[in-house]
């Protein structure tokens, strides 16, 4: 049975005896990438089962999206200066203040991207995938300026850098030398 479907499943006693010795005879040959993946589409898969009322992944939208990550900006630990606090736009404030704690963006950014490959390697479709819509994607533009500007912090793209690449170029000698340019060497008399 596959992730998608045992997610779709009312049987949770099964799966998450499937679940644990599938897991724990992969975990030692999947990346740490792969099990952060496992392990983020079983917590929304939960998240689903523990919404009130219970969610199944194939009514999941984008706006149940949002409501996920907003459930779990109570586990952040970012603290993110409102406009009213003194320290707002300061990347390194010089003392306390009550601002909240929440999820970092380049944090929900990751989480977002590992949950969008494990939906579709589950089986879902990717032009029904909710973590792809564009409410998603704006949301999480809206938490990455806010979160700028609240620490002073610049998120731009890091430019890649490309490795030099090897490039023969011909050279050609300047018009009228005729090809000899000896004339224009000095040497040292």
């Amino acid at each position: 049975m596959d992730s998608f479907a045992e997610v779709e499943s009312s049987n949770t006693t099964n799966n998450n005896n499937n679940n644990n010795i599938m897991s724990s005879s992969s975990s030692s040959t999947s990346s740490r990438y792969e099990n952060q993946k496992r392990r983020d589409w079983n917590t929304f898969g939960q998240y689903l089962k523990n919404h009130r009322p219970p969610l199944s992944l194939s009514r999941c939208s984008g706006a149940h999206v949002l409501e996920f990550l907003r459930y779990l900006d109570q586990f952040g630990k970012t603290k993110i200066h409102t406009p009213i606090c003194p320290f707002y736009g300061l990347p390194n404030p010089p003392a306390p203040c009550p601002c909240p704690l929440r999820q970092a963006w380049g944090s929900l950014d990751a989480l977002i991207g590992r949950l969008r490959a494990a939906y579709e390697e589950n089986g879902g479709k990717s032009e029904m995938n909710p973590f792809g819509t564009r409410a998603v994607r704006l949301y999480l533009r809206e938490v990455r300026d806010l979160q700028s500007k609240a620490r002073g912090v610049s998120y731009e793209k890091k430019k890649r850098k490309r490795p030099p690449s090897l490039q023969f170029s011909t050279v050609t000698p300047p018009s009228g030398s005729g090809g000899n340019n000896r004339s224009n060497i000095t040497h040292g008399v």
